[in-house]
């Protein structure tokens, strides 16, 4: 199937490891030329080098905080004008509302959330004027299941699920789109530390995460997690000419374990 992203310029924040740089690489197999952003350009440069040796086409590294809304401005500047924005960048703290103070939920939500608002609103404006774009907000499925354990990041995805939706529902009118994906467990670096602290808790050795993950994914559907890859080739459709009917819509991609969850 042609997805028509041969040549498209796209931009993928987050994406020095896990699903950002899964969907960079995704993104730089359609051929399209890639712009990469993080706050590691170490990184960022070796996965330059990489993906454009391997997939010929143009790899940009961008090493920015976005946390800090200065930089989101410049960093629209620098790519020029989007064909598809690809906001994935940051990630919010765990614990109940006793343990995240002002201080720390400010902080987490000035990248995950004020982050994504921020790119979005000057790249918007970019593809408005032109009258053509995506933009995808890869958020997290704890904006669906409300989890008091995770409230920073329950509230802040479910902020950008409306977001994604009031945005998408009238971008429309100007010939972009605006999708969302929620992520379930999915096996990225990150996961595999939280595991790893999970381990040095439990047994006090982190290298016996695998046993953790034993437990946990003998729970999931297919008795496994989700690859970053899977979330990247659904991120790479949503983008397509091939999804060109949709907008306002977050796709869940967990094979349904929130709703076994629920029974």
């Amino acid at each position: 199937m042609d997805l028509e992203l041969r040549g498209k310029n796209v931009l993928v924040t987050g994406a020095s490891k896990g699903i950002g740089l899964a969907c960079a690489r995704a993104f730089a197999a359609e051929g399209c030329n890639v712009h990469i952003a993080a706050r590691s350009a170490a990184e960022l440069e070796k996965n330059a080098a990489e993906l454009s040796a391997q997939y010929k086409v143009k790899v940009t590294p961008h090493a920015y905080d976005l946390a800090v809304s200065e930089n989101t401005v410049k960093l629209a500047r620098e790519c020029g004008p989007l064909d598809v924005l690809v906001n994935n960048a940051g990630a919010i703290p765990g614990g109940h509302l006793a343990d995240i103070d002002e201080a720390r939920w400010r902080k987490a939500w000035e990248l995950k959330v004020f982050g994504y608002i921020n790119l979005t609103r000057e790249v918007y404006a970019d593809m408005r004027a032109r009258g053509s774009g995506v933009i995808v907000n890869v958020i997290g499925l704890a904006g669906e299941r409300n989890r008091p354990e995770y409230i920073a990041g329950t509230a802040g995805n479910a902020s950008l699920m409306a977001f994604t939706r009031a945005l998408g529902a009238e971008s429309v009118d100007y010939g972009v789109r605006v999708v969302g994906i929620n992520p379930g467990r999915i096996e990225t670096e990150r996961q595999v530390n939280h595991m790893k602290e999970a381990a040095v808790k439990e047994f006090g050795d982190a290298a016996r995460w695998t046993e953790i993950r034993a437990r946990i994914v003998d729970g999931l559907p297919f008795k496994r997690s989700g690859k970053p890859a899977e979330v990247a080739d659904l991120a790479t459709f949503l983008a397509s000419a091939r999804a060109a009917y949709i907008s306002a819509t977050i796709v869940t991609i967990d094979a349904g374990q929130s709703l076994r969850e629920r029974k």
